[in-house]
């Protein structure tokens, strides 16, 4: 459904079913709209916010829609600028929780004992402090500690409370960490992905002040896929809202997939409770689906225990029949579902892009990448690992960054002990207490003459010798120093890359960390980088200064969602939400799979046991009513009868989501079973040839 472009006097209304109309014109309290799969939420929340700028006198800065993806957010900003076109709708602030964290923390920042320029730490430089104070390289371990830290932050679980419930290994293993962690970040004067939201919300609920001041500032709050809230999102809602309680929630608890990072689908339950005058509206109708996949996906979450009751309904038509197609092993299914692509691209006239391949792990994904390849069909993988986004590159980027940005702290720590060079995080924590007293960055921090007095004469040697090497990079590089002036010139970029790489042995420390192959792998794309590096500088005539910032825009652009090629999608089923396709192939639907076999016993009690399983079926199989609901046309499941497993066949048995779907297991006749890759491929170009088809 199109946006309209508001026009005073019109009304915002036009176009919108009733319970739209009904969601956007209810301003008495607050409102939750339970908005199903495919119902047009994304209409409501742009159309309210017309309507309060347009007919009810808001001001657009005094409105805040919040969402959870910064492509969401660019999505929702720009069908905003479409109802309110101009200047009408300057002031709004619509972005993620995190990024109005960050403002917030910004503009608050003394009063939670931070300087207003603190670092934001991402997860792999997290992560490097906590392998420190662990003292291991078990990856797998540090990934499952800083995740269990992840959990009890946006559960706004302090260290005391964390060391007194922790039931499990890694709950102790976390526990024994987590005051030290949240100390070096204090003394770094950095905060993490969480602290953004964990220290807004602690702050306003300590401060009288910036509570009113943020409250009177945030005159209507609207929130966007609220179901996947987490405790301190809630908190911090409330907090914004105050007891006027001028708010919008819009969510669907039969899509709350997202528990295992914190997200809790109680949220929704508890607004009925600390909102007794609370008004429910249910979107109901679906703009997405053909009526037979909506009937399949009601069927299957009507098994779970119900907030609110609610059918997804249709007049697109009935549709086509669901199709259910066992298969031998995964490279079967594989090659069977590169095939029907194939053919039903040429049968439909339709584009690579209407088809997407969904499943539950990613461990799926590589036998079927091998057919799609196999038959030349191109095909994209949601959340692969962007090249930038690479251990190595990201060493190496960190050196070019604190070159060109001596105040970017969260550079100058991953430059400072990669490779390591006698800095360590005692080091660190004492240089981080200093300069956050100081009000100074670290690396400033370094040469001045107070540090003296907090750290041993070697540990000093070591920061100042750090500090000199990157200062005499920084002269090549066209920067002055602050006992010499700026030069006239920069040297080439070139040069300067080479040398550097050179003078921290990167390559070395490559080959003594990792095995050999690894570290060969590691090296190529350092030299890829390096070589793209000097030819962009080459090409466009860049100093390495305007070369670090064309990087920087590079790696922020290629984080971002770009227009989707004409390609097949593989996505897993969490990656997929919010996504729609036409023609659907749900892969690896069967017991194990989907759903998926997690933990079945909860450290030997087998009541904790037996509730958590059920909960996490319950989960499972929103996660399915998620997949279903991706289709608009078409969808075909696929599940295999033995699956490899660490070398071994396992026998697999279709998911109980099928039968939930309404779907009767009948054999199937698979008119390719039993033939060679070879020999499909040829069935595959029969098909392609038969008389009529064209492409």
């Amino acid at each position: 459904m199109s946006a309209t472009p508001f026009v005073p006097g019109a009304s915002v209304t036009a176009g919108l079913n009733a319970a739209q109309r009904e969601a956007v014109l209810y301003l008495d309290g607050p409102c939750l709209v339970l908005a199903g799969a495919g119902s047009g939420k994304t209409r409501v929340i742009t159309q309210k916010i017309a309507y309060l700028v347009g007919e009810c006198g808001y001001s657009p800065r005094h409105i805040v829609a919040l969402t959870f993806t910064n492509k969401a957010a660019s999505e929702m900003a720009h069908r905003v600028q479409s109802v309110l076109p101009g200047k009408q709708g300057r002031g709004l602030t619509i972005s993620t929780f995190h990024s109005l964290g960050v403002r917030l923390l910004r503009e608050e920042a003394a009063l939670v004992g931070l300087k207003p320029q603190f670092s934001i730490l991402d997860s792999d430089d997290a992560l490097a402090i906590l392998q420190d104070l662990l003292a291991t390289t078990d990856k797998a371990r540090l990934r499952s500690v800083q995740h269990t830290i992840s959990l009890w932050k946006n559960g706004l679980i302090e260290p005391d409370e964390a060391e007194r419930t922790a039931a499990s290994a890694t709950e102790r293993d976390a526990a024994k960490v987590y005051r030290s962690y949240r100390d070096t970040l204090v003394a770094y004067q950095a905060v993490d992905f969480d602290d953004l939201i964990r220290l807004p919300a602690r702050l306003l609920e300590e401060h009288a002040q910036a509570r009113e001041r943020w409250q009177s500032r945030v005159r209507y709050l609207l929130v966007d896929e609220y179901q996947d809230t987490n405790v301190c999102q809630y908190r911090l809602v409330r907090l914004l809202t105050g007891p006027r309680a001028m708010f919008t929630a819009v969510g669907d608890d039969d899509q709350a997939i997202y528990a295992w990072r914190g997200a809790t689908i109680e949220n929704l339950a508890k607004l009925t409770t600390d909102y007794p005058n609370l008004k429910v509206v249910k979107l109901e109708q679906n703009y997405r689906s053909v009526q037979r996949i909506l009937a399949a996906a009601n069927s299957v979450i009507e098994r779970n225990p119900k907030l609110f009751e609610k059918k997804l309904w249709s007049d697109l038509g009935v549709g086509e029949p669901i199709v259910v197609l066992p298969q031998d092993n995964e490279e079967a299914e594989a090659e069977n579902l590169a095939m029907r692509i194939s053919a039903g691209r040429f049968e439909r006239r339709c584009e690579w892009r209407d088809f997407a391949i969904l499943y539950r792990s990613n461990h799926q994904a590589r036998v079927l990448e091998q057919a799609l390849r196999n038959l030349k069909i191109p095909y994209t993988i949601s959340g692969g690992q962007s090249f930038f986004d690479k251990a190595e590159v990201r060493d190496l980027l960190s050196y070019l960054r604190l070159i060109a940005n001596d105040e970017d702290d969260p550079a100058f720590i991953r430059a400072a002990t990669t490779p390591k060079r006698g800095i360590g995080q005692g080091t660190l924590h004492g240089l981080g207490t200093y300069a956050g007293n100081r009000q100074v960055s670290l690396f400033c921090a370094i040469f001045e003459q107070g540090l003296e007095a907090h750290l041993p004469e070697r540990q000093l040697y070591a920061l100042r010798e750090f500090g000199s090497f990157v200062q005499r990079m920084q002269w090549r590089a066209g920067r002055g120093t602050p006992d010499a002036q700026t030069p006239a010139s920069s040297e080439p970029a070139g040069p300067i890359l080479d040398d550097l790489v050179a003078a921290i042995g990167y390559e070395r420390y490559l080959y003594d960390t990792f095995d050999e192959r690894a570290a060969q792998s590691r090296w190529q794309n350092v030299i890829d980088l390096l070589g793209w590096l000097k030819r962009k500088a080459e090409d466009d005539g860049l100093s390495l200064m305007e070369l670090v910032q064309h990087v920087a825009l590079i790696t922020m652009l290629e984080r971002g969602e770009d227009e989707e090629p004409d390609a097949v999608k593989l996505s897993t089923l969490h990656a997929s939400k919010g996504l729609e396709y036409p023609h659907v192939f749900l892969a690896g639907v069967e017991e194990g799979l989907l759903p998926h076999q997690g933990k079945d016993d909860e450290e030997g009690d087998p009541e904790r046991a037996a509730e958590s399983l059920d909960t996490r079926i319950q989960e499972e199989r929103r996660l399915m009513y998620v997949g279903i609901t991706r289709a608009q046309r078409s969808l075909h499941l696929s599940w295999c009868k033995r699956r490899r497993r660490a070398r071994e066949d396992i026998v697999r048995e279709p998911s109980r989501f099928i039968k939930e779907m309404g779907i009767e297991l009948a054999p199937v006749a698979d008119a390719n079973a039993g033939m060679s890759p070879k020999e499909r491929l040829g069935a595959l170009k029969a098909l392609l040839n038969r008389p009529g088809k064209t492409a």
